[in-house]
């Protein structure tokens, strides 16, 4: 493939000198301001498209896309794949588009710096020792992964280190490396023994340090497992969370239930606001720590459920008619941040039974978002509010956060 004809808005010499060939930063060849015109376009289109919203309802409701100052190094997270180069060494990096060839880089633009002296230390502790990257062909060797995340606010970071073994071999060594890079607060371990692409195992193990790091969202304070679903920018984020906490316009009085909740992180800028906030949860890690960020936060109005939400909100709703004589489950506001699959009809209807007066809906794929909310315009909702959050620079995805408001006829 080549290219005949330039873009005006194609950038010339990218950050990165691997972005052609990564996976990972699908348009770091557009300027960014175009990046966040192209994105605001998607989710308007899709909305007009799949939604069924007029484009002139749609002018007046969307407010312009919140973008990043300096759109690199806003990763809080990364996960290193490990395998072979041709001389049979160990190499890190990440997956060529569409493939599981690895494109040897350890200083992602995107990621913090730190992230480069820690993979340098494995890299070395393995090539040391004689221990091998994992062959997802043979089925042979022990490094899979390694999972960075670094707190942003308190400058604490993490190591885990996925095997497809037991253990690993001298990790006294490896550990004694690790923890003097300033700011290490966990070292942990992760078996994942199954040959799958599933990055992580079903648990970890402290090899030093705690079984977490601490970090901020604006007042909020979270801890977060190697486990743990965490978005992975925190600038955008909190600015993501203060536009659903906006959308919700809560002044005091309000049941709020948070679906696909997560460790909690909306719930809690949620419940500093509202009477109550129940929160639901599929992954019962996540639901552990949500109930422990709450306590740590001194929060005492938010209670979580473990779960999936399309099971259990409508069961909640029928037991608790059944509890109170037919009376009607009620919530002034109801918040969901689905995967991108959206949320099911079932759960929809749910909500719609309940009559909540606002639905907040934060979505990280537009298409799907605009498919709900079509639904919910058909029960009676209306769009107020529409704002996209570049929570992705230099990738296709985006977030974007749509208000609505029961009709009452």
């Amino acid at each position: 493939m080549s290219v005949i004809k330039p873009s005006e808005y194609r950038v010339k010499s990218p950050v990165c000198p691997i972005a052609r060939k990564c996976g990972g930063c699908q348009i770091q060849e557009m300027e960014y301001e175009r990046q966040l015109q192209f994105k605001e376009d998607k989710v308007k289109g899709n909305l007009i498209r799949i939604g069924g919203i007029k484009e002139e309802r749609l002018l007046e409701v969307m407010e312009p896309i919140i973008g990043m100052e300096y759109p690199f190094a806003y990763r809080n997270k990364a996960q290193f794949p490990f395998g072979t180069d041709k001389n049979g060494r160990p190499v890190t990096g990440f997956y060529a588009g569409r493939t599981h060839d690895i494109i040897a880089n350890t200083d992602c633009a995107l990621g913090v710096s730190v992230n480069k002296k820690i993979l340098d230390i494995v890299l070395g502790f393995m090539k040391d020792n004689g221990i091998h990257s994992y062959d997802e062909k043979s089925g042979k060797g022990l490094i899979r992964h390694v999972l960075i995340r670094y707190g942003f606010v308190t400058k604490e970071i993490m190591v885990c280190v996925v095997i497809i073994g037991r253990q690993i071999p001298h990790v006294s060594a490896l550990v004694e490396l690790l923890k003097e890079v300033d700011g290490m607060t966990s070292i942990t371990v992760s078996p994942n023994t199954r040959r799958t692409n599933v990055i992580m195992g079903d648990r970890y193990e402290v090899l030093w340090g705690e079984p977490f790091i601490t970090d901020y969202i604006g007042e909020v304070k979270y801890q977060i497992s190697p486990l743990s679903f965490y978005q992975v920018n925190p600038v955008q984020t909190e600015k993501l969370y203060r536009l659903a906490l906006d959308y919700a316009e809560l002044k005091g009085e309000e049941t709020v239930w948070d679906l696909y909740c997560g460790i909690g992180t909306i719930s809690l800028f949620l419940a500093k606001k509202a009477k109550q906030v129940y929160g639901v949860e599929i992954v019962p890690q996540a639901v552990e720590d949500a109930r422990n960020n709450a306590e740590i936060n001194g929060i005492v109005n938010a209670e979580f459920f473990e779960g999936k939400a399309e099971e259990v909100l409508p069961e909640y709703y029928r037991r608790y008619a059944e509890e109170h004589g037919g009376e009607k489950a009620y919530a002034d506001v109801v918040v969901v941040d689905p995967p991108r699959k959206g949320c099911e009809e079932r759960l929809l209807r749910t909500i719609v039974e309940m009559e909540a007066e606002r639905i907040v809906y934060v979505s990280c794929d537009s298409a799907t978002l605009a498919r709900d909310v079509k639904y919910l315009r058909g029960e009676g909702y209306e769009v107020e509010r529409v704002r996209a959050v570049d929570q992705f620079p230099h990738t296709v995805h985006t977030e974007c956060v749509v208000g609505m408001q029961r009709k009452h006829i």
